[in-house]
């Protein structure tokens, strides 16, 4: 027996799913190349998904969530990686059908496995874990074309992971950010992050037929997607670009065509979980580096495996703000 501590989550009766605190073996892990020692994992929309028996993140129960692991190789198949490397693992298919980050070890394939970068602890990795990776990504995709001087940039769902590290990476590059959100208690919170503005969800969502708004955005990071996502589109200035990694909202996307081709608005689309291994790279070396926040401290919470149920109930009815850091390590 190599025993392990683990949250997992169990159909008790038919669609109610309840998560507990079990011992778990390493030799039922997966097969994989690497097994790694996790210290350290965070809390996603999609985890929550996922420890509320969801069958589109998840299709088999009993199940350990979690999308994001940070730790160090306990054993490798794989002569790039050695025992006592501290790694990372995000994405791909860590804690929807393979065993996740909310267990003290993971197995996973060689290719999964994103080393420490230089300037980041494994606390802080997980800190940004796929929230922060993804508002990287979207940021990426923003500045590739749009300069401060541009004009405002709209963030949605700027009170959750991936909208208040937008904000703050944004705002520490130098742009002007207009936050969205519907919680008045996270105001101050945004504001040092370093929002210049922040807007309702009912300003922020113009639910006319409309195809064109008043152009106001240079740039859009939009994690919600549906009616604000639309509003946002049609409200971009001509050469603007809008990126999109979320449907909390809404999947649909009720618009036309004509902020595309009227006013060359382009829609990059942000798939975090798939994300080619160069640009993920080049993406958390940026995260470690020039885009390293000031913030990270106050950006989370610190919690151990058996407060997580409690938090996936919050996020569920989108009352989450900021990161939530599970420390393996703690109860």
């Amino acid at each position: 027996m190599r025993p392990f501590r683990a949250l997992v989550v169990a159909e008790v009766r038919d669609k109610r799913y309840t998560g507990s605190i079990v011992e778990r073996d390493i030799e039922d892990l997966p097969a994989g190349d690497v097994l790694i020692r996790v210290r350290y994992s965070s809390l996603n929309y999609k985890d929550a998904l996922s420890a509320a028996g969801n069958r589109g993140v998840t299709r088999h129960y009993p199940h350990t969530p979690g999308i994001d692991a940070a730790g160090t190789i306990e054993e490798s198949a794989d002569p790039a990686w050695r025992p006592g490397d501290p790694v990372l693992v995000t994405g791909y298919d860590l804690g929807m059908n393979t065993s996740g980050g909310f267990g003290q070890y993971i197995r996973v394939p060689a290719g999964w496995v994103v080393p420490l970068p230089a300037g980041l602890s494994l606390k802080e990795s997980m800190i940004f874990g796929t929230a922060g990776f993804t508002a990287g990504m979207s940021v990426s995709s923003l500045v590739a074309s749009v300069r401060p001087e541009d004009g405002e940039i709209l963030v949605t769902g700027a009170s959750g992971g991936v909208g208040s590290i937008a904000v703050a990476i944004l705002a520490r590059l130098g742009y002007s950010v207009i936050a969205v959100s519907g919680k008045p208690e996270s105001h101050d919170f945004l504001t040092d992050l370093g929002a210049s503005g922040i807007i309702g969800r009912e300003e922020a969502a113009e639910t006319s037929a409309r195809p064109l708004l008043n152009g106001r955005w240079a740039g859009v990071v939009d994690t919600v997607g549906g009616a604000l996502l639309s509003t946002a589109i049609r409200s971009t200035r001509p050469f603007g670009t809008v990126t999109c990694c979320g449907n909390v909202a809404s999947p649909d996307l009720p618009m036309t065509v004509f902020p595309f081709i009227l006013r060359g608005v382009r829609l990059q689309g942000i798939d975090s979980q798939n994300c080619p291994m160069p640009e993920r790279l080049q993406v958390w070396e940026r995260l470690a580096g020039i885009w390293k926040l000031t913030q990270l401290g106050s950006l989370h919470r610190e919690i151990g495996l058996s407060g997580i149920s409690d938090n996936v109930a919050l996020i569920l009815q989108g009352r989450q703000q900021g990161r939530v850091l599970i420390n393996l390590d703690l109860e």
